[in-house]
Protein backbone atom coordinates (compact mmCIF):
# COMPACT_ATOMS: atom_id res chain seq x y z
CA UNK A 1 0.00 0.00 0.00
CA UNK A 2 1.15 3.53 -0.15
CA UNK A 3 2.33 5.74 2.46
CA UNK A 4 0.15 6.93 4.94
CA UNK A 5 -0.25 10.46 6.27
CA UNK A 6 -0.96 11.19 9.72
CA UNK A 7 -3.05 14.26 10.79
CA UNK A 8 -2.79 15.46 14.49
CA UNK A 9 -5.51 18.26 15.19
CA UNK A 10 -4.17 19.97 18.07
CA UNK A 11 -6.69 21.53 20.24
CA UNK A 12 -9.91 22.14 17.93
CA UNK A 13 -12.69 24.22 19.34
CA UNK A 14 -15.16 21.92 20.23
CA UNK A 15 -14.03 20.77 23.79
CA UNK A 16 -13.54 23.30 26.42
CA UNK A 17 -10.31 23.52 29.23
CA UNK A 18 -12.56 22.21 32.08
CA UNK A 19 -12.64 18.66 29.89
CA UNK A 20 -9.02 18.09 30.33
CA UNK A 21 -6.18 19.30 31.94
CA UNK A 22 -4.03 18.18 29.32
CA UNK A 23 -5.83 20.48 26.57
CA UNK A 24 -3.69 22.62 25.07
CA UNK A 25 -4.75 26.35 25.22
CA UNK A 26 -1.55 28.65 25.15
CA UNK A 27 0.48 29.37 22.30
CA UNK A 28 3.08 27.90 24.03
CA UNK A 29 1.17 24.71 24.81
CA UNK A 30 -0.16 24.70 21.39
CA UNK A 31 3.11 24.92 20.02
CA UNK A 32 4.75 22.52 22.57
CA UNK A 33 2.17 19.72 21.50
CA UNK A 34 2.44 20.31 17.97
CA UNK A 35 6.06 20.12 17.89
CA UNK A 36 5.69 17.12 19.67
CA UNK A 37 3.49 15.16 17.58
CA UNK A 38 5.58 15.83 14.55
CA UNK A 39 8.05 13.80 16.01
CA UNK A 40 6.06 11.40 17.06
CA UNK A 41 4.87 10.91 13.23
CA UNK A 42 2.25 13.14 12.27
CA UNK A 43 3.10 14.83 8.71
CA UNK A 44 0.19 17.36 8.75
CA UNK A 45 -0.84 19.85 11.98
CA UNK A 46 -4.19 20.94 11.80
CA UNK A 47 -4.78 24.03 14.03
CA UNK A 48 -7.10 26.41 15.90
CA UNK A 49 -6.03 29.23 18.39
CA UNK A 50 -7.86 29.69 21.78
CA UNK A 51 -7.79 32.74 24.13
CA UNK A 52 -4.61 32.11 26.46
CA UNK A 53 -6.44 33.71 29.62
CA UNK A 54 -9.76 31.47 28.93
CA UNK A 55 -9.53 28.74 26.44
CA UNK A 56 -11.85 30.16 24.61
CA UNK A 57 -11.76 29.10 21.05
CA UNK A 58 -10.08 32.48 18.85
CA UNK A 59 -10.09 33.85 15.95
CA UNK A 60 -7.39 36.59 16.61
CA UNK A 61 -4.62 36.34 14.31
CA UNK A 62 -2.51 37.61 17.03
CA UNK A 63 -3.01 34.43 18.97
CA UNK A 64 -1.97 32.36 15.99
CA UNK A 65 0.80 33.89 16.08
CA UNK A 66 1.26 32.57 19.31
CA UNK A 67 2.40 29.11 18.32
CA UNK A 68 2.81 29.06 13.88
CA UNK A 69 6.48 30.69 13.98
CA UNK A 70 8.17 28.11 16.62
CA UNK A 71 5.83 25.11 14.74
CA UNK A 72 7.79 26.57 11.05
CA UNK A 73 10.92 26.61 13.15
CA UNK A 74 11.25 23.51 15.34
CA UNK A 75 9.53 20.97 12.76
CA UNK A 76 8.74 20.92 8.75
CA UNK A 77 4.96 19.54 9.08
CA UNK A 78 2.51 20.32 7.03
CA UNK A 79 0.88 23.32 8.81
CA UNK A 80 -2.96 23.04 8.54
CA UNK A 81 -4.96 26.14 9.24
CA UNK A 82 -8.26 25.74 9.82
CA UNK A 83 -11.14 28.00 8.32
CA UNK A 84 -14.32 26.33 10.30
CA UNK A 85 -12.63 28.14 13.10
CA UNK A 86 -15.84 27.79 15.50
CA UNK A 87 -19.32 27.93 14.50
CA UNK A 88 -19.87 31.42 16.30
CA UNK A 89 -17.56 32.50 14.53
CA UNK A 90 -18.53 35.00 11.35
CA UNK A 91 -16.76 33.60 7.53
CA UNK A 92 -14.28 36.78 7.93
CA UNK A 93 -13.65 36.45 11.24
CA UNK A 94 -12.42 32.68 10.46
CA UNK A 95 -10.75 33.51 7.37
CA UNK A 96 -8.77 36.30 9.11
CA UNK A 97 -5.24 34.15 10.32
CA UNK A 98 -5.29 32.04 7.47
CA UNK A 99 -5.28 35.05 5.21
CA UNK A 100 -2.49 36.45 7.24
CA UNK A 101 -0.64 33.68 7.38
CA UNK A 102 -0.84 32.45 3.86
CA UNK A 103 -0.65 28.68 4.95
CA UNK A 104 0.00 26.09 2.22
CA UNK A 105 -2.86 23.73 3.48
CA UNK A 106 -6.23 24.96 5.57
CA UNK A 107 -9.54 23.06 6.58
CA UNK A 108 -12.48 23.92 4.57
CA UNK A 109 -16.08 22.39 6.07
CA UNK A 110 -17.91 21.24 2.74
CA UNK A 111 -21.93 22.46 4.04
CA UNK A 112 -23.83 24.13 6.35
CA UNK A 113 -25.00 21.64 9.33
CA UNK A 114 -26.23 21.18 12.66
CA UNK A 115 -23.49 21.38 15.38
CA UNK A 116 -24.37 19.88 18.33
CA UNK A 117 -21.95 19.68 21.54
CA UNK A 118 -24.66 20.05 24.32
CA UNK A 119 -24.69 16.18 25.57
CA UNK A 120 -20.88 17.22 26.73
CA UNK A 121 -22.43 19.63 29.25
CA UNK A 122 -24.03 16.57 31.21
CA UNK A 123 -20.85 14.93 31.84
CA UNK A 124 -18.78 17.84 33.85
CA UNK A 125 -19.48 18.90 36.96
CA UNK A 126 -16.84 21.56 37.90
CA UNK A 127 -16.05 24.41 35.21
CA UNK A 128 -12.96 26.15 35.10
CA UNK A 129 -14.48 29.45 32.90
CA UNK A 130 -17.76 30.73 32.86
CA UNK A 131 -18.11 30.73 29.21
CA UNK A 132 -17.83 26.95 29.00
CA UNK A 133 -21.16 25.45 30.04
CA UNK A 134 -23.11 28.04 28.25
CA UNK A 135 -21.59 27.95 24.85
CA UNK A 136 -22.32 23.82 25.16
CA UNK A 137 -25.80 24.34 26.00
CA UNK A 138 -26.76 26.80 23.58
CA UNK A 139 -25.44 24.56 20.93
CA UNK A 140 -28.75 23.35 21.14
CA UNK A 141 -29.84 25.66 18.61
CA UNK A 142 -26.67 26.03 16.90
CA UNK A 143 -25.72 26.37 12.83
CA UNK A 144 -22.78 25.86 11.74
CA UNK A 145 -22.93 28.26 8.14
CA UNK A 146 -20.97 27.14 5.18
CA UNK A 147 -22.94 27.97 1.88
CA UNK A 148 -21.61 27.45 -1.49
CA UNK A 149 -21.36 31.21 -1.56
CA UNK A 150 -19.25 31.19 1.91
CA UNK A 151 -16.76 27.97 0.07
CA UNK A 152 -16.51 29.91 -3.01
CA UNK A 153 -15.04 32.96 -0.65
CA UNK A 154 -12.78 30.65 0.76
CA UNK A 155 -11.72 28.70 -2.16
CA UNK A 156 -11.22 32.13 -4.43
CA UNK A 157 -9.54 33.40 -1.15
CA UNK A 158 -6.81 30.73 0.48
CA UNK A 159 -6.91 28.44 -2.67
CA UNK A 160 -6.21 30.79 -6.17
CA UNK A 161 -5.21 33.84 -4.23
CA UNK A 162 -2.62 32.76 -1.56
CA UNK A 163 -2.03 28.90 -3.13
CA UNK A 164 -3.28 26.81 -0.83
CA UNK A 165 -4.60 23.30 -1.21
CA UNK A 166 -7.57 22.42 1.55
CA UNK A 167 -8.55 19.28 3.38
CA UNK A 168 -12.03 19.11 2.37
CA UNK A 169 -14.07 18.44 6.12
CA UNK A 170 -17.01 15.96 4.53
CA UNK A 171 -19.50 15.14 7.05
CA UNK A 172 -22.29 13.50 4.97
CA UNK A 173 -22.53 12.06 1.47
CA UNK A 174 -23.91 15.59 0.15
CA UNK A 175 -20.55 17.36 1.55
CA UNK A 176 -18.91 15.20 -1.40
CA UNK A 177 -21.57 16.29 -4.31
CA UNK A 178 -20.78 19.59 -3.22
CA UNK A 179 -16.63 19.10 -3.72
CA UNK A 180 -17.83 17.49 -7.09
CA UNK A 181 -19.77 20.85 -7.76
CA UNK A 182 -16.86 23.26 -7.25
CA UNK A 183 -14.41 20.83 -9.14
CA UNK A 184 -17.18 21.07 -12.28
CA UNK A 185 -16.90 25.23 -11.78
CA UNK A 186 -13.19 24.85 -11.73
CA UNK A 187 -12.45 25.95 -8.54
CA UNK A 188 -10.32 23.12 -7.32
CA UNK A 189 -8.25 20.83 -9.15
CA UNK A 190 -7.35 17.35 -7.98
CA UNK A 191 -5.60 15.95 -6.29
CA UNK A 192 -8.29 16.15 -3.49
CA UNK A 193 -7.47 15.41 0.79
CA UNK A 194 -10.77 14.51 1.43
CA UNK A 195 -11.41 14.48 5.41
CA UNK A 196 -14.28 11.63 6.30
CA UNK A 197 -15.88 13.12 9.20
CA UNK A 198 -17.85 10.87 12.13
CA UNK A 199 -19.73 11.69 15.11
CA UNK A 200 -20.48 15.07 15.45
CA UNK A 201 -23.94 15.57 16.08
CA UNK A 202 -25.48 17.32 13.08
CA UNK A 203 -23.16 14.64 11.02
CA UNK A 204 -22.49 10.76 10.43
CA UNK A 205 -22.77 8.65 13.05
CA UNK A 206 -19.10 6.43 13.28
CA UNK A 207 -21.08 3.52 11.66
CA UNK A 208 -18.51 1.53 9.41
CA UNK A 209 -21.21 0.88 6.81
CA UNK A 210 -20.84 4.97 6.31
CA UNK A 211 -17.30 4.70 5.83
CA UNK A 212 -17.46 2.29 2.92
CA UNK A 213 -20.43 3.91 1.76
CA UNK A 214 -18.32 7.29 1.08
CA UNK A 215 -15.46 5.75 0.07
CA UNK A 216 -17.81 4.11 -3.08
CA UNK A 217 -19.20 7.59 -3.70
CA UNK A 218 -16.32 9.44 -3.55
CA UNK A 219 -14.45 6.46 -5.97
CA UNK A 220 -17.35 6.93 -8.24
CA UNK A 221 -17.23 11.11 -7.64
CA UNK A 222 -12.99 11.47 -8.33
CA UNK A 223 -11.84 8.39 -9.50
CA UNK A 224 -7.84 8.54 -8.90
CA UNK A 225 -8.15 11.93 -7.86
CA UNK A 226 -8.19 12.28 -4.47
CA UNK A 227 -6.90 10.67 -1.11
CA UNK A 228 -8.86 10.57 1.57
CA UNK A 229 -8.44 10.18 5.43
CA UNK A 230 -10.61 9.29 8.33
CA UNK A 231 -11.21 10.82 11.66
CA UNK A 232 -14.19 9.86 14.72
CA UNK A 233 -14.66 12.16 17.28
CA UNK A 234 -14.35 10.52 20.49
CA UNK A 235 -14.21 6.91 21.46
CA UNK A 236 -14.25 5.31 18.08
CA UNK A 237 -11.23 7.47 16.91
CA UNK A 238 -8.69 4.63 16.96
CA UNK A 239 -11.18 1.64 15.71
CA UNK A 240 -11.65 3.95 12.61
CA UNK A 241 -8.35 4.99 11.88
CA UNK A 242 -7.67 1.52 11.59
CA UNK A 243 -10.45 0.81 9.41
CA UNK A 244 -9.31 3.70 7.24
CA UNK A 245 -5.68 2.10 7.30
CA UNK A 246 -6.87 -1.63 6.16
CA UNK A 247 -8.86 0.75 3.50
CA UNK A 248 -5.70 2.28 1.92
CA UNK A 249 -6.75 5.77 3.08
CA UNK A 250 -4.76 8.08 5.80
CA UNK A 251 -5.70 8.99 9.55
CA UNK A 252 -6.61 12.17 11.87
CA UNK A 253 -6.03 11.56 15.33
CA UNK A 254 -5.71 14.48 17.82
CA UNK A 255 -7.25 16.01 21.26
CA UNK A 256 -9.65 18.12 19.06
CA UNK A 257 -11.36 15.29 17.79
CA UNK A 258 -10.86 12.71 21.07
CA UNK A 259 -9.75 13.52 25.03
CA UNK A 260 -8.49 9.92 25.40
CA UNK A 261 -6.20 7.62 25.06
CA UNK A 262 -8.13 4.47 26.28
CA UNK A 263 -11.79 3.53 27.78
CA UNK A 264 -11.97 5.94 31.04
CA UNK A 265 -8.03 7.19 30.62
CA UNK A 266 -7.68 10.46 29.31
CA UNK A 267 -4.70 11.38 26.21
CA UNK A 268 -2.11 13.04 28.25
CA UNK A 269 -0.34 14.90 25.45
CA UNK A 270 -1.16 14.67 21.45
CA UNK A 271 1.86 13.02 21.01
CA UNK A 272 0.74 10.01 22.90
CA UNK A 273 -2.44 9.63 20.52
CA UNK A 274 -0.13 9.74 17.28
CA UNK A 275 2.44 7.62 19.01
CA UNK A 276 -0.61 4.78 19.22
CA UNK A 277 -2.07 5.57 15.80
CA UNK A 278 1.29 5.27 14.69
CA UNK A 279 1.79 1.56 16.09
CA UNK A 280 -1.82 0.72 14.73
CA UNK A 281 -0.95 1.52 11.63
CA UNK A 282 2.69 0.26 11.34
CA UNK A 283 1.22 -3.20 12.49
CA UNK A 284 -0.78 -3.57 9.41
CA UNK A 285 1.99 -2.87 6.94
CA UNK A 286 1.71 0.99 6.30
CA UNK A 287 4.73 3.22 6.17
CA UNK A 288 3.97 6.62 7.13
CA UNK A 289 4.94 9.23 4.88
CA UNK A 290 7.38 12.13 6.03
CA UNK A 291 5.97 15.88 5.92
CA UNK A 292 7.71 16.17 2.54
CA UNK A 293 6.26 13.01 0.83
CA UNK A 294 2.71 14.61 2.53
CA UNK A 295 3.48 17.43 0.46
CA UNK A 296 4.31 15.35 -3.03
CA UNK A 297 1.22 13.39 -2.46
CA UNK A 298 -1.36 16.55 -1.87
CA UNK A 299 0.38 18.75 -4.49
CA UNK A 300 1.05 21.50 -1.70
CA UNK A 301 3.15 24.70 -2.78
CA UNK A 302 5.67 23.98 0.54
CA UNK A 303 7.17 26.59 2.66
CA UNK A 304 7.61 29.26 0.13
CA UNK A 305 5.10 32.20 0.66
CA UNK A 306 3.72 31.20 3.79
CA UNK A 307 4.07 34.41 6.08
CA UNK A 308 4.95 33.34 9.66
Amino acid sequence: MSKIMITCAVTGSIHTPSMSPYLPVTGEEIAGQAIDAARAGASILHLHARDPETGRPSADPAHFMGFLPRIARETDAVVNISTGGSAVMSLEDRLAAPKQAAPEMCSLNMGTMNFALYPMAAKITDWIHDWEKPFLDDSDDLIFKNTPRDIAHVLTEMGQKRGARFEFECYDMGHLTMLAHFADRGLVEPPFFIQFVFGVLGGMAPDPESLTHMKRLADKLFGDGYEFSVLAAGRQQMPFAAMSAGMGGHVRVGLEDSLMIARGALATSNAQQVEKVRGIVEGLGRTVATPDEARAMLGLKGRDGTAF
